[in-house]
């Protein structure tokens, strides 16, 4: 299904921060581990999910109240905002934080279900959906919006899509 498929900008920088990191198999998105090797202090606490930046410090704090699922998807979407975004978002901008926020959205899809990992699925299997969820520990819904932006840019020819 995906011979004909092209990444978007962001989806191929994923793919390309993964290999530099070594990250090849679903079993390898750790998030423990990813953290450790970018020096970001991961902590998981009975508050809202955020990410922070000061000078060379970086930490995630993820919600401990969610599901472990979600808790993933929230590690992704604060990863993207210490990779990919400066500035604080309380002090910007509504449009400026909103473009950023939509950047994580697509962040998170890429980097919870990445491309390279992607080509080993059988897409027309009827449990892909279950099978994404179990061997990327993720939401059915990611999983279900991640195959169906694939579906939609391989029926349009790809229709120079940015997200």
């Amino acid at each position: 299904m995906l011979l004909f498929y092209r990444p978007t900008a962001l989806e191929a920088w994923v793919v390309q921060f993964y290999r530099r990191l070594r990250i090849e198999q679903p079993e390898d998105l750790a998030e423990t581990e990813i953290a450790h090797s970018l020096n970001i202090y991961l902590s998981y606490r009975d508050v809202p999910s955020l990410s922070y930046e000061m000078g060379r410090f970086k930490s995630i704090t993820i919600d401990s109240r969610m599901p472990s699922q979600v808790q993933r998807e929230h590690f992704f979407h604060e990863l993207c905002h210490l990779l990919r975004h400066a500035g604080r978002q309380s002090m910007m901008p509504a449009a400026f934080r909103e473009l950023q926020e939509r950047d994580a959205h697509h962040f998170t899809r890429y980097a919870a279900l990445p491309l390279h990992m992607l080509l080993s699925f059988d897409f027309r299997d009827p449990g892909i959906i279950e099978n994404l969820t179990e061997r990327f520990r993720v939401t059915p819904e990611l999983c279900q919006k991640r195959l169906e932006k694939i579906r939609h840019s391989l029926q349009c020819g790809n229709c120079g899509s940015m997200s």
